[in-house]
């Protein structure tokens, strides 16, 4: 909110900067090109220069001192083109008249409808302002009025006046209440984007504490329910160890660490420390030995991918072996590791008993929320192929 107010005011200084030397330089042109005798134009050129100067720097600075000098240096220019005409300087050699000529007369109108109106673009921005905004008009109008008496462009000048005043009030407002309208539109946006991400992010959050409990946890006590078959005590003991320490992190931290990145299933010292693993294969291969399951390796003895690449790689993988334990109904698994330039590959196959993969119940998280999903989410890919009967096959691909 607070950039774009300050790129509210940016716009509107600029604008009242632009119409404000322009109209100016329109005012000088006019009387330059209306034939003015030369000392007058050596008198009055002085006036518009700092007039100039100072509608630059109004549009420089935001500071309400300038919109105010402007003004005050537009009306006495505007005197001083009146006291001219009238022969006020006639010992510099100015000839005086009655009657203002046009030149002088439409050089006056610009600067009173155009040239002092563009400081009002900056003083529409706030109650305050807009007090001096009338105090402004009512001294122009005063001047205008006096200047302009006994003149048959009275009328004229002062509707000229009003116009350009009400048209540059209108058009100052106009663009205030816009960009503060669209300023609480994007506010209102980016508001709403944050709130959807943070959704995305806590459910992101619930699906990863889910696949990890899911995959360690609950195959922990799955396997306890059927009194540990073919496990030895002492793998029980370090898998459920495992598991605590999974669960400490899941309660200390929202981003728990996976098995890539020195979390579960890492070997340790004598002193207890954690060792770092020379092969990031390693923490799979043992916590699968533990548990019974015969697993032969081929293919590349190791994977490097990006840590969270490689935590959804090594926890995918380890699915793939847990179902193969639990429910292929034999003790024997192949994982083939390839890679390339672009892609790391695993095939995990058995020849247990099957399944149809399209009769898995969405409600399931082994296959399509522990291995699919988490694939998905790293810009990876799975790939299962089984049949009742005949074995599975499942392919594993993470890009690089």
């Amino acid at each position: 909110m607070e950039r774009i107010l300050k790129q509210r005011d940016r716009l509107l200084a600029a604008s009242a900067r632009l119409i404000g030397l322009t109209s100016t330089v329109v005012a000088f042109v006019l009387l330059v090109l209306g034939g003015t005798a030369l000392p007058a134009l050596l008198i009055v050129t002085p006036p518009f220069l700092v007039l100039a100067w100072v509608q630059f720097r109004m549009g420089a600075t935001k500071a309400i001192e300038w919109p105010i000098a402007s003004i005050v240096l537009g009306l006495a220019t505007i005197v001083l083109l009146r006291c001219e005409a009238a022969g006020a300087f006639a010992g510099f050699g100015v000839a005086g008249s009655a009657l203002l000529p046009l030149p002088v007369a439409d050089a006056m109108r610009v600067l009173s409808s155009s040239s002092i109106a563009a400081a009002t673009i900056l003083l529409t921005i706030s109650l305050g302002r807009m007090l001096v905004l009338v105090g402004a008009f009512a001294a122009t109008m005063i001047t205008v009025v006096v200047v302009f008496a006994g003149q048959p462009l009275m009328g004229l000048a002062a509707l000229s006046t009003v116009a350009g005043w009400s048209g540059l009030v209108a058009a100052g407002a106009v663009l205030s209440a816009g960009l503060l309208r669209a300023a609480r539109r994007v506010s209102s946006i980016g508001r709403a984007h944050r709130s959807e991400r943070q959704a995305s992010e806590t459910e992101a959050q619930r699906r990863q504490g889910a696949r990890l409990l899911h995959d360690t946890v609950l195959a922990t006590l799955t396997l306890l329910a059927h009194s540990g078959v073919g496990v030895s005590r002492e793998a029980l003991r370090r898998q459920a160890g495992d598991d605590a320490r999974l669960l400490r992190q899941l309660r200390l931290s929202a981003s728990p660490l996976g098995m890539g990145t020195g979390a579960q299933g890492d070997e340790t010292s004598a002193d207890g420390t954690p060792v770092e693993p020379g092969d990031s294969l390693e923490s799979v291969r043992k916590r699968f030995e533990r548990l019974g399951l015969d697993v032969s390796w081929h293919g590349a003895a190791s994977v490097t991918l990006r840590p969270d690449k490689l935590d959804a790689f090594l926890l995918a993988l380890g699915e793939c072996l847990e179902n193969v334990r639990r429910h292929s109904g034999v003790n024997e698994a192949h994982v083939t590791i390839t890679d390339d330039e672009n892609t790391v590959r695993a095939l995990v196959t058995d020849n247990g008993t099957g399944f149809e993969p399209a009769a898995v119940p969405a409600g399931k998280l082994g296959y399509r929320e522990s291995i699919v999903g988490r694939l998905v989410e790293i810009g990876g890919n799975a790939r299962v192929f089984s049949a009742q009967g005949s074995g599975t096959t499942v392919v594993l691909e993470v890009p690089r």
